[in-house]
């Protein structure tokens, strides 16, 4: 998710009680909520490291412990005058850790939880990385309390217990929109998988469906088929009627040399180990002579009509492979 999202989430779980367990507790939840994504670092690097690095071990249950602790070394040292209950914000940090690690694993991108024992990506396709609804939502819970001071302000009864529980309402109404919400969009990502798999595609049964969300509207979703020769695109609008008919097919190519060639070096294949829907692509290369342009995209990420995440190389009729690239193209992981 985005870290708006996320600092949000930490606020709100400060909010909702956890404040009390801790002097230092909004500052550590809002540092834990985040701390995951420190992985930006790796960018520096270029677009393949930080495809490779970008929710890796920070994402990891492994690594919630050590990192749920230098969350609250990281407050306790910019707010040193106040000290801590080193277990109790020890296990604040490891929820606001958490929250990170759900939010994540909503998404069509993923995480590795097991690393680095298995590097296997799971990911459950419910929520866009950004969320029109659970950003209003949000807003509605943090601009809500702030107005209700400005107008309590005026009133001086019962002004000490308003600020001691400021916020706490807002914070589990945002908190129980979140888990319902995400349930709810789970019943309707079934809906949508079932729709797609229920269709046959120019006379071919889908090998494997995907519906990725809408980042506006919960009940559209972006239907991805899968069939032995080709994957076929088309939105799920579960208050209409779906025709496979429509949806745009792109084929896969035959077997060839230059692709296997492609598969080894290691461009492509830390590429590979991410895409979760590969399609490779072959065309005639300018130069040089008898020469190819092979390109693998992600089909979750864009179509070869506008390409997101996307490896080339031009490889020779010596099966050599140059100029081997990968890029985000118009897209950039969060």
């Amino acid at each position: 998710m985005d870290n708006l999202t996320h600092t949000a989430v930490g606020l709100f779980l400060s909010r909702a009680g956890l404040n009390k367990w801790t002097p230092l507790a909004t500052p550590i939840l809002l540092i834990a909520a985040n701390i995951p994504d420190a992985d930006i670092v790796t960018a520096g690097g270029g677009s393949l490291t930080y495809l490779h690095f970008h929710r890796h071990l920070t994402h990891s249950l492994v690594a919630m412990p050590a990192l749920a602790l230098a969350s609250v070394a990281i407050a306790r040292a910019l707010w040193r005058k106040k000290p801590v209950r080193w277990l109790a914000a020890w296990v604040a940090a490891l929820i606001g850790l958490g929250s990170h690690l759900l939010l994540d694993l909503t998404n069509i991108y993923g995480i590795r939880l097991l690393l680095p024992f298995s590097g296997k990506w799971q990911r459950l396709d419910l929520i866009s990385v950004f969320d029109l609804w659970i950003w209003a939502a949000f807003l509605l819970a943090i601009a809500a309390p702030f107005l209700g001071r400005l107008v309590g302000s005026e009133i001086t009864s019962g002004a000490a217990a308003h600020a001691r529980h400021h916020g706490r309402g807002f914070a589990w109404f945002a908190l129980v929109f979140l888990l319902l919400y995400t349930c709810g969009r789970a019943v309707l990502h079934e809906r949508a998988l079932a729709t797609l798999a229920s269709r046959v595609y120019q006379g071919a049964a889908p090998a494997r469906v995907v519906a990725a969300p809408n980042p506006v509207t919960p009940w559209v979703w972006r239907g991805i088929v899968e069939t032995d020769d080709f994957f076929a695109v088309e939105d799920v609008d579960l208050h209409g009627e779906f025709d496979p008919d429509r949806a745009l097919v792109f084929h896969k190519p035959e077997a060839d040399p230059a692709i296997e060639a492609a598969r080894r070096d290691p461009t492509f294949a830390h590429f590979l180990e991410f895409s979760q829907l590969p399609l490779w692509r072959l065309s005639p290369a300018p130069q040089p002579e008898n020469a190819k342009s092979v390109e693998v995209i992600d089909m979750r990420f864009g179509t070869p009509l506008a390409p997101g995440f996307m490896a080339s190389a031009i490889v020779t009729s010596r099966l050599q492979v140059l100029d081997a690239d990968f890029r985000f193209g118009r897209l950039r992981p969060r």
